[in-house]
């Protein structure tokens, strides 16, 4: 689950729960704003049940294909050229479809600038009959993490106990509660620290953190510098 932005790519494998959300504002009764994407399915064993895996010349599909279990997040120049491949693939039709699929896949299997999107001991825990109460528990989340949030209440919510929900969050997310609530909000901070109508005061509390001391030191451990340097870097970028 996280958020996107222009230009972004990935390929996800099968039995992978994923989720893209717009921003807030894309909610808005009154909004206009709206996404476009292009989004291509294949089965794994598209060219034929007995083709991939035997034979020598699928080993790049083959591997490339065991690695999206985790999802993959093509970036830099692959990404560049996979996009202008993708445009061109919508308008093909046939055996051309198939031949500009099985191009971007050797590009995407053969690049360097593709790295995992989820933790490498990732396992998928959810089961068909738990989406709805996972979906309600993000949604939630996006709309009320600018404010106090207690994992009691959002347990409370699916009918759970505090602990058993917690237990129940880990598995499903491989991490706690806690540290998800925290990446929603840092990753808010970070589309409003470039602003320069907010300082970061205002970063803070509108990103949901009680005090400027605790966001500071969560977007430290998180981004690896500190909010202050954060703005500065991206400043000096566009200047």
């Amino acid at each position: 689950m996280r958020p996107f932005k222009p230009n972004d790519l990935v390929v996800t494998g099968p039995n992978l729960p994923h989720l893209w959300r717009n921003d807030q504002e894309y909610f808005e009764k009154e909004s206009k704003l709206k996404t476009r994407g292009i989004v291509v399915y294949f089965p794994e064993d598209f060219l034929g049940p007995k083709y991939l895996g035997e034979k020598e010349e699928y080993e790049e599909l083959h591997a490339l294909l065991k690695r999206a279990s985790l999802g993959l997040e093509i970036m830099g120049e692959t990404n560049e050229l996979i996009k202008m491949q993708l445009i061109n693939l919508v308008h093909k039709k046939g055996l051309e479809r198939i031949i500009g699929l099985l191009e971007i896949l050797l590009l995407i299997s053969r690049s360097n600038e593709v790295k995992p999107i989820v933790q490498a001991g990732y396992t998928n825990a959810n089961k068909e009959s738990e989406k709805d109460r996972m979906s309600r528990v993000y949604e939630f989340v996006m709309d009320q993490f600018q404010h106090d949030i207690k994992q009691e209440e959002v347990a409370a919510m699916i009918n759970m106990t505090s602990s058993s929900f917690s237990r129940y969050f880990k598995s499903r997310m491989n991490k706690s509660f806690s540290d998800f609530l925290s990446e929603v909000r840092i990753s808010h901070a970070c589309k409003l620290l470039p602003t320069e109508n907010l300082n970061i005061s205002e970063v803070s509390y509108e990103s949901g953190f009680n005090t400027l001391s605790n966001f500071n030191r969560q977007f430290k451990e998180r981004m690896g510098m500190t909010p202050k340097s954060y703005k500065k870097d991206f400043q000096k970028t566009f200047e």
